[in-house]
Parts: structure tokens; sequence; C-alpha cells
């Protein structure tokens, strides 16, 4: 072999060198599979619902975190400067939650809220892997999908009960006794 060729394998194997054994190969990739995996079973409980950050969203959010805070990690930087990054990260994740909360015209309620704050809780879980903490992360993910999925029915049934709840306001009451068309609420008589 020439010596430009090895020259060229050597630039390559250099630039290849921040896995240097078998060992740390297998971690990373453990760490950023795992790290996919839970923001997906996030986002595809996001996606079931039909909401605008779904199941890739929710993915690269959870292995773009992972990212920040592994390679560093790698790298040797020392925790203080690691917890500059995750300020930083928590940080911009918020602009990208508040890029899928909107208002519609007429709504009197901001829509997107709960998916805003699965892409923070997703950011949150990519971090929590990165740093190492795989089964915490676990833990994490599991809860926000008891959160996301049966808790969701509670709060549409709590949503229900409070319009079904009559105003206190003294002049709503006062057009309900002039219209008798308006049910009366519990406790008065239609006078």
């Amino acid at each position: 072999m020439g010596k430009l060729a090895e020259e060229i394998l050597e630039a390559l194997r250099q630039e290849f060198s921040d896995l240097p054994d078998p060992s740390s190969v297998i971690r990373v990739m453990v760490r950023l599979l795992v790290a996919g995996l839970l923001g997906g079973l996030i986002g595809f409980e996001r996606q079931l619902k039909g909401r605008s950050a779904g199941l890739r969203t929710h993915m690269l959010v959870a292995l773009g975190s992972a990212c920040f805070l592994l390679i560093p990690q790698q790298a040797g930087v020392p925790m203080p400067n690691l917890d500059r990054i995750a300020a930083g990260l928590i940080t911009g994740i918020g602009f990208l939650g508040a890029g899928a909360i909107f208002k519609a015209e007429g709504e009197g309620q901001p829509r997107g809220l709960t998916t805003a704050a699965a892409i923070w809780l997703t950011a949150a879980v990519g971090m929590t892997v990165g740093m190492g903490r795989l089964s915490s992360a676990v833990v994490i993910t599991a809860l926000s999908l008891v959160i996301l999925a049966p808790l969701s029915r509670l709060d549409r049934m709590i949503d229900r009960a409070a319009k079904d709840v009559p105003s206190p306001d003294p002049e709503c009451r006062n057009a309900r006794s002039q219209d008798r068309s308006l049910p009366n609420p519990p406790g008065e008589s239609g006078k």
C-alpha cells in the first residue's frame, strides 16, 4: 500500500475512534435505540389520537435529547457542563412544544397543550436515557402513557361534567328565571 493510502486509513481510523471497543458501540446503540423506542411509544399514542406531533416527531425528540447528553459524556465533558447542556435543551424543546399549541378562532381554549407537554416529557425521557438511566426512562414512559391514555377518558368526563354545572353568576340566574325554556339549576324552583 502506498503512503497516501496509509494516511487516509489512519485519518479514517482516528475519525471513528470515539467508539474504541465493542462495549462502547453496544452502549451507544442500546441507549439510542431505547431512546427512540420510548419516544416512539409516546408518539404512537399521540398519533393514534390524530395529534400534530406523532410517532416520528417524538422518536426524533427522544433520540436528539439522548444524543445531546450521551455524546458530551463520551467526550469526557464534566457534569457542570452537562447541566448547562441539559438546561439549554429544556429551553429549546419548549420552542418546539410551543409550535404544537394553537388557538382556533372562536374557541376559548388553546389546543395542543397536551401534545406540547408530551414533547417536553419525551425530551426528558431522551435525556434520562442519554445519562444512562434506562430503567428510570422506562418508568417515566409508562407513567406518561397512563396519563395520556386512560386518564384522557377521565379528563373528558370532567369536561362534560363541568359544562353541566350551572353558573353561579346572578345575571345568568335572572336570565334563566325569565326564559322558561332554560332548565333551572338544581335546588331552584321555576318561580
